[in-house]
């Protein structure tokens, strides 16, 4: 078990905590769990946490308050979990400074990929980076999210650049479309995976790179992309 991982799950609900930590456990996280609003915030003051999964509706302390109280002191991610599901209660939940939000009933299954692509989100963003990046022709200014190709600076939108950005992070890693809407889209985008493959097409037009020949993303058939570098003397 990484016992660097922790995650705290505030759930008042037996059975769905009991399930959820079996899940998170599963993924080899160090899982606290509670089902009291203001023991899990007391737990939260007197341990390190990378991430919190916390219920609204909480004996003790809301989930609303919790969530108020932790964004105090630290910026650790937060997925809400609650019955509410109006377009106005998930934005006051996002307001609150929540990362995610589910809405019961939902899947164990969906929670737990939720959980790791913000633990991988939280650990990428934490990671130092390099402002400047060359891919033969290809230069990424990352800090100021600018790209230039042969020396001509590109206009790429904000979901074409977070697609460049994600693919090229680590060259010849396969993404799969899934992992580009997570990284790219959020997980409420409802075009879902397929809408990848539109922002792929015109990204690559504005690299002039032919699917065909790719010098810089390839398809990996039934599966996503992948980002190749080219070296300096690659045309």
């Amino acid at each position: 078990m990484d016992s660097t991982r922790r995650v705290l799950l505030v759930e008042d609900e037996r059975q769905t905590r009991d399930v959820v930590e079996a899940y998170l456990e599963r993924d080899g996280l160090w899982v606290t769990a509670i089902g009291d609003g203001l023991k899990a915030f007391e737990a939260f003051g007197a341990s390190r946490y990378d991430l919190v999964v916390l219920d609204l509706n909480l004996p003790g302390m809301s989930g609303e308050e919790v969530c108020r109280r932790v964004r105090d002191h630290s910026d650790v991610p937060i997925i809400m979990l609650t019955a509410k599901g109006t377009e106005e209660e998930r934005i006051a939940g996002l307001d609150l400074g929540a990362d995610d939000y589910l809405v019961k009933p939902f899947s164990p299954r969906e929670l737990a990929a939720r959980v790791r692509a913000l633990l991988r989100r939280a650990r990428a963003e934490s990671e130092p980076q390099r402002s400047r990046v060359s891919f033969g022709t290809l230069e990424m200014d990352l800090a100021g999210h600018r790209v230039w190709l042969d020396g001509e600076e590109l206009v790429l939108t904000a979901s074409e650049y977070k697609l460049l950005a994600t693919l090229s992070r680590f060259p010849g890693r396969v993404y799969s479309r899934m992992e580009l809407v997570e990284k790219v889209l959020g997980y409420d985008f409802e075009g879902y995976e397929r809408a990848i493959d539109s922002h792929v097409k015109n990204l690559r037009a504005k690299l002039d790179d032919d699917p065909r020949e790719p010098r810089f993303i390839h398809t990996v058939f039934g599966v996503g992309y992948r980002f190749d570098a080219p070296t300096d003397g690659e045309e």
